[in-house]
């Protein structure tokens, strides 16, 4: 079953999609360094279940392009902002199962906080919700090691280092955080595509800017209050399930700890043994059931 490829307007982008199946929206948000590709292995499962499932090319990364508003806005909010619109344009009279991985994941919690009455569930893999991440940040030596990327980032050459050796950082980075993962060249080479695009390793580094905010620019008070109450100041009052790899080399299984407390609505938390970050291209199958069990 091969996706069809859609493209999908809001208020301020153009986002190209891969879309398979019918049926209610299940929306999926890739992360860092990936594409819309990333979730291959999860949406014939969702379209044989009955789902349309729809992967975009988050926001920076082409063949997306944003048509309006502050082209340097990277923040979680805005994130979230456009997680809520593209459920409402592919699914403006029901609400949509959202499923984000790594950043993916971050912009899915802010779009549970801004309008959980768009979501019948949520699942989230790699990146836990709440303030534990940022804390490790402060107290966990082996977090600081682990997020050594996230620093580097920061610094004005991290884009001309990105791209050296036709981005072999990318390579690495999966080799790091999966260091189990069997990935095919063919895999690789559908990412530095992407990332040989113009543009789309500055906004791939500009998440990072903004989330320590050596990006300036002129987020929405709405941006701003959502990663503030993403920071552990509300609850998450959506069915959620969050995944995790056991191996995972960017967040440690640690870090994921006592989330259910900020989630209302039912929370099951569930590690996938032999799988690292990338858990669902790793162990498509177990990650599968463990989704469709929780829809």
């Amino acid at each position: 079953m091969t996706p069809q490829q859609i493209q999908v307007r809001t208020s301020e982008a153009s986002f190209h999609c891969l879309s398979m199946g019918d049926g209610p929206l299940a929306l999926c948000l890739h992360g860092f360094p990936d594409t819309a590709e990333s979730f291959s292995a999860q949406m014939p499962a969702l379209a044989a279940a009955g789902y349309r499932a729809v992967a975009p090319y988050m926001r920076g990364y082409a063949p997306t392009t944003i048509v309006d508003g502050d082209t340097a806005a990277f923040d979680t909010g805005t994130l979230g902002r456009d997680a809520v619109a593209l459920i409402d344009a592919l699914s403006p009279d029901a609400p949509a199962v959202l499923i984000g991985h790594d950043w993916g994941a971050s912009a899915a919690y802010a779009a549970a906080l801004a309008a959980p009455e768009r979501l019948s569930h949520l699942v989230t893999l790699a990146v836990p919700f709440g303030p534990a991440l940022g804390q490790a940040l402060v107290t966990n030596p082996a977090q600081q090691r682990r997020s050594w990327y996230m620093f580097f980032f920061q610094m004005p050459f991290a884009e001309s280092a990105l791209a050296y050796n036709d981005f072999q950082m990318l390579e690495q980075l999966w080799q790091e955080w999966s260091p189990d993962w069997h990935y095919g060249s063919e895999d690789l080479e559908a990412l530095k595509t992407c990332f040989r695009q113009p543009g789309v390793p500055a906004a791939a580094l500009a998440y990072y800017r903004a989330t320590f905010g050596s990006q300036r620019r002129r987020a929405p008070r709405q941006s701003q209050g959502l990663q503030n109450r993403q920071a552990g100041q509300a609850r998450i009052e959506v069915p959620a399930l969050y995944l995790h790899g056991a191996n995972d080399g960017c967040i440690g299984a640690e870090v994921t700890e006592n989330q259910h407390k900020l989630f209302g609505a039912g929370f099951r938390s569930e590690t996938v043994q032999g799988a690292g970050h990338f858990l669902h291209r790793e162990r498509p199958d177990e990650v599968n059931r463990a989704i469709l069990r929780h829809l």
